[in-house]
């Protein structure tokens, strides 16, 4: 097949070429982004400034930890009631080096919305107690997936069997529903 036309040297590109053309398209696109009419404003979405989740690490837990405070083992946080503000979810337990200690699992909120005049730096208040330390259970797989809340809840099925090996275990959720958190227990392992 013949050429159509003269076979000149400049018509044939060469990596150099498109490198130049990358270059003079990316100039031009980053100068179009300092180039705004004269008119324009910035504006922000109604939510950008999101409201931050509570610290989990600064709520007083009503447990008994012979002084010390709770562990903070696992948490989550989403805006779990729909209000707008994120909510914590915080799985917390007494300090073990051997065993495994019961957990409690609490809902915290900031304290602004208590109206309770806390500021910055004032801790969050629990709201809901998922899972009282005194139920004597342990939590595994922990998460917090938009709405809901959901976790393995490790227990014991008498006093003979040795803290560290829990024997029972339900998986269950919880999301709130006509103004409260609701427990959603699913199936028992093993059953029909």
């Amino acid at each position: 097949m013949q050429p159509l036309g003269p076979d000149l040297a400049h018509t044939h590109p060469r990596p150099v070429h498109w490198l130049a053309t990358a270059a003079a398209v990316a100039a031009v696109v980053a100068g179009s982004s300092f180039v705004q009419p004269s008119d324009a404003k910035a504006t922000t979405a109604p939510h950008a400034a999101a409201a931050k989740a509570p610290d989990p690490r600064a709520a007083q837990y009503p447990m008994d930890c012979g002084g010390a405070r709770p562990d903070v083992v696992d948490r989550g946080s989403g805006d779990l009631d729909g209000d707008g503000r994120p909510e914590t979810v915080a799985v917390v337990r007494c300090h073990s080096a051997t065993g495994t200690p019961p957990s409690g699992v609490y809902v915290l909120s900031p304290a602004e919305r208590a109206g309770s005049g806390g500021g910055k730096g004032t801790a969050p208040r629990i709201v809901a107690t998922f899972v009282d330390p005194g139920e004597g259970m342990s939590i595994r797989d922990f998460a917090v997936r938009g709405k809901k809340v959901s976790a393995t809840l490790l227990g014991y099925s008498s006093a003979k069997v040795p803290r560290c090996c829990p024997d029972l275990q339900r998986k269950v959720n919880w999301q709130w529903r006509d103004g409260k958190f609701v427990l959603d227990a699913l199936p028992v392992p093993g059953s029909v």
